[in-house]
């Protein structure tokens, strides 16, 4: 009998090495995509509601934000985890964001309890995005970031906010497996 178990969890395991998606789901911020490309795609995003963190240690931001859903707020509630996790720099910083579930506004949020943190509205807009696997390192990103650039340039799409970093997959997906995006927020007038 332990034999079979130990089987069933081997199996389980392998599984999940190669279907992360199936074994965990995670609430994704809704868009409607309005133009396509090879190499990018502009997507229409709602009104989305975050909570998020100045960082000058990304480790030190993502703990913050994975306190808060932990239960690290007024209400002690913990709160589900949702894709992707963003990093942008606005000019002031580095910003790190957790998309709040859907059910979640500005009057039912829990305030966090770290003082450091800060929940906000990211107004409904049109981002040009560009997707890579792997590892979500800054020298990926980065050349992402510029391949975005060179094609939104090339159509005359203008680029009107900082590159944003948006991961999907947690650390123990395999790097194949991962998916990352390169993000711009774009002018868009169904071009």
């Amino acid at each position: 009998m332990k034999d079979i178990y130990l089987r069933f969890l081997v199996l389980v395991f392998g599984i999940s090495l190669f279907t992360p998606n199936l074994i965990m789901a995670y609430e994704e911020a809704n868009y409607e995509t309005v133009h396509q490309t090879e190499q990018f795609d502009v997507r229409r995003y709602g009104e989305r509601l975050v909570v998020q963190t100045s960082y000058g240690d990304q480790n030190g931001g993502f703990r913050k934000l994975f306190n808060y859903i932990s239960g690290s707020n007024d209400s002690s509630e913990k709160i589900a985890m949702t894709i992707p996790v963003t990093q942008s720099d606005p000019g002031e910083g580095m910003v790190m964001q957790f998309y709040l579930p859907s059910e979640f506004d500005k009057e039912n949020a829990p305030n966090p309890s770290d003082e450091s943190l800060k929940i906000s509205t990211i107004d409904a807009g049109y981002y040009a995005v560009i997707k890579f696997s792997g590892r979500s390192k800054e020298k990926s990103f980065n050349k992402h970031s510029e391949i975005l650039k060179k094609a939104l340039l090339k159509e005359n799409i203008q680029i009107i906010g900082p590159s944003i970093k948006a991961t999907y997959n947690g650390p123990f997906t395999l790097p194949r497996f991962r998916r990352n995006e390169s993000m711009f927020l774009v002018s868009w007038d169904s071009k």
